[in-house]
C-alpha cells in the first residue's frame, strides 16, 4: 500500500495537468448566467421594467434611421423645386434694376412705376364704368358689363391667392395706397400681370383692331409684367402665374358670359 500510494502522487505530480496555470482545463464548463439574474440580484429596490418602454424603443429605433434618411438624402422633387427657387430669386434680383434709390436705374424708376399704374385694376374698373355710363349701344355695353365682371373676378381671385401664399417680393418695398385699395399687398401672383394679360385676350376677342393694335396690345401686357419685376416688385414666377392666371380667367368669362337682356336688367336695376 505504501508503495502503490507514493507511485500514485508521484504520478500526479508529473502531470502537466495539475500544475496552477492549468486547473481550469480540468473544471468543466458553466453555462451562461442569465442576463436577468444580474439585474434581480442588483437589491430590492430594483423595479421590473414596464413593456410599454421596450415597445416605445423599439418604434424610436425603426422611425429614427428614416428621419435621417429623408433628412440627408432629400427626394429629387425637392432639389429640383429648391433649385429652380434660387434661380427664379436669383434672376429677380437682377432684374430689378428700379428696386429703389441706389439701383443702377434708378432715374427710370417713375417711368417704370407708371407702366405699371397702365396694369391696376382701379383706373381699369372707374374706366369701365365711365365708358359703361356713356355708352348708348346694346351691344357696347354688354361687352363692357363683362369686362367689368372680368376686373371684380380678378381682383377677387389675386386677393383670396396672395392672401393665401403670403409671398413676400424678392426686394423689401412697401405697397403704394392703390395696392391696399385692391388687396395687392404680396407678391404672387401678380396682379397687375394677370389683369393685363385678361385685358387683352378679351380685346383680342371682342374688339376688331388692326395687326398693329393688337401686336401692341400684346406688347402692354408684357410691359407691364416686366415692370412689376424691375421696380423689385414681383418676382418672375409671379409675373408668369400671373399671366396663366389671367388667361384663365378670361376663359371663365367666357363660360358664363351675360347676354343682353341680363346687362340691360342689371343696367336698369342699378
Amino acid at each position: 500500500m505504501p508503495a502503490s500510494q507514493s507511485r500514485a502522487r508521484a504520478r500526479d505530480r508529473n502531470n502537466v495537468l495539475n500544475r496552477a496555470e492549468f486547473l481550469s482545463l480540468n473544471q468543466p464548463p458553466k453555462g451562461p448566467e442569465p442576463r436577468s439574474s444580474g439585474r434581480k440580484a442588483s437589491g430590492p429596490s430594483a423595479q421590473p421594467s414596464c413593456p410599454g418602454d421596450g415597445t416605445r424603443e423599439r418604434r424610436q429605433s425603426q422611425q429614427l434611421p428614416e428621419e435621417d434618411c429623408m433628412q440627408l438624402n432629400p427626394s429629387f422633387k425637392g432639389i429640383a423645386f429648391n433649385s429652380l427657387l434660387a434661380i427664379d430669386i436669383c434672376m429677380s434680383k437682377r432684374l430689378g434694376v428700379c428696386a429703389g434709390r441706389a439701383a443702377s436705374w434708378a432715374s427710370a424708376r417713375s417711368m417704370v412705376k407708371l407702366i405699371g399704374i397702365t396694369g391696376h385694376g382701379i383706373p381699369w374698373i372707374g374706366g369701365t364704368i365711365l365708358c359703361l355710363v356713356k355708352s348708348s349701344t346694346l351691344a357696347g355695353q354688354e361687352v363692357l358689363m363683362n369686362l367689368l365682371l372680368a376686373l371684380l373676378l380678378d381682383i377677387m381671385t389675386v386677393a383670396g391667392v396672395q392672401k393665401l401664399i403670403k409671398r413676400r417680393g424678392p426686394f423689401e418695398t412697401s405697397p403704394s395706397l392703390l395696392d391696399y385699395l385692391t388687396m395687392d399687398i404680396y407678391a404672387f401672383p401678380a396682379g397687375h400681370a394677370s389683369r393685363a394679360a385678361m385685358v387683352s385676350k378679351f380685346f383680342l376677342s371682342h374688339l376688331v383692331l388692326a395687326v398693329p393694335l393688337r401686336v401692341l396690345l400684346v406688347l402692354w401686357a408684357l410691359c407691364v409684367g416686366l415692370s412689376r419685376v424691375m421696380i423689385g416688385r414681383h418676382h418672375i414666377t409671379d409675373v408668369l402665374s400671373g399671366f396663366v392666371i389671367g388667361y384663365f380667367q378670361f376663359r371663365l368669362v367666357e363660360l358664363v358670359w351675360m347676354s343682353s337682356n341680363t346687362c340691360q336688367m342689371l343696367i336698369s336695376a342699378w
